[in-house]
């Protein structure tokens, strides 16, 4: 089925890494973690146009921060969608367990907007692996993991880059290798994380309100999940930036700064927990989305 995902076992060549910086990396590198709460500088406002706003037939809103600058040709393609309305009148058709909500046009025959790159570059690497923070050990995806200055979840095999595909992260549906998907028929994890498909895929955000409304789906027992009939759908009434609405009906949203010592506090009492708790090392996809509406 075009547009649905793949597990694909080839990987992508991978490009040397700049010089990385000099993130803190194991524990006993962090300070003592004695204040783990952010203080009011470490919000920072996520702007307007990188947040998308999905409003479903039953009410229900989803909100998605855009991961611009590491996937800029998808993300253009993803403004231009919501611009041209696109998306309107169109539903959420696959719902697959512990796998991914997939959202589009069922059909894949619903024309793209002229303006659309039809065949956008790969975005499955991000060039380098600079974290304002790295878990103290490796998962078995990936030598090194991390959170970015700005809070998105990264890992690293030591010569590539990635973001990684967690639960609630956003990534673009394709057929097989070349085509990587227009950004049209978008997916996000709804059970456990979805690392298989790092590097594979192209990620372009993650949801940061409303993931409940995606993961408590029904779940279909067909092919891939996907809906047989559209009476088992869920509608999309509109899709638009925040930036597209009135000023007075935009949502404001800000993410946490990971670059500082009650960040790593934070971490440092997640990697190390408390008896009787066993700590067992930490995953890149248990960290918190850490993103709260604008005071």
């Amino acid at each position: 089925m075009a547009k649905t995902l793949l597990v694909l076992a080839a990987a992508l060549a991978a490009a040397p890494l700049a010089a990385q910086t000099a993130p803190q990396t194991a524990a006993a590198s962090r300070p003592a973690p004695s204040s783990a709460e952010p203080a009011p500088e470490d919000w920072h406002d996520i702007p307007d146009d990188e947040i998308l706003l999905i409003q479903l037939a039953n009410g229900k809103q989803v909100a998605i921060r855009l991961a611009a600058r590491f996937a800029p040709a998808h993300v253009n393609n993803i403004r231009k969608l919501a611009a041209a309305r696109w998306w309107d009148g169109e539903s959420v058709y696959r719902v697959q367990e512990n796998w991914v909500a997939q959202w589009g046009d069922p059909t894949e025959k619903k024309p793209l907007p002229p303006e659309i790159l039809t065949r956008p570059p790969a975005e499955f690497e991000i060039g380098t692996f600079t974290p304002a923070q790295r878990l103290a050990k490796p998962d078995s995806y990936a030598a090194a993991t991390g959170v970015t200055a700005d809070g998105w979840p990264v890992a690293s095999d030591g010569k590539a880059a990635w973001l990684t595909h967690c639960y609630g992260m956003v990534g673009v549906a394709r057929d097989a290798l070349p085509d990587t998907g227009t950004g049209a028929e978008l997916f996000t994890p709804i059970g456990q994380s979805a690392r298989r498909l790092d590097r594979n895929y192209t990620v372009v955000g993650r949801i940061i309100e409303g993931m409940q409304y995606l993961s408590a789906l029904p779940r279909s027992d067909a092919a891939m999940g996907v809906y047989p009939t559209e009476a088992e759908r869920t509608g999309i009434a509109w899709v638009r930036l925040a930036s597209q609405l009135p000023p007075d009906e935009r949502p404001h949203f800000q993410v946490r700064a990971t670059d500082n010592p009650r960040y790593a506090a934070m971490l440092a009492l997640r990697e190390n927990p408390a008896p009787p708790t066993i700590a067992t090392g930490l995953n890149v996809c248990d960290l918190p989305a850490a993103v709260r509406r604008r005071p």
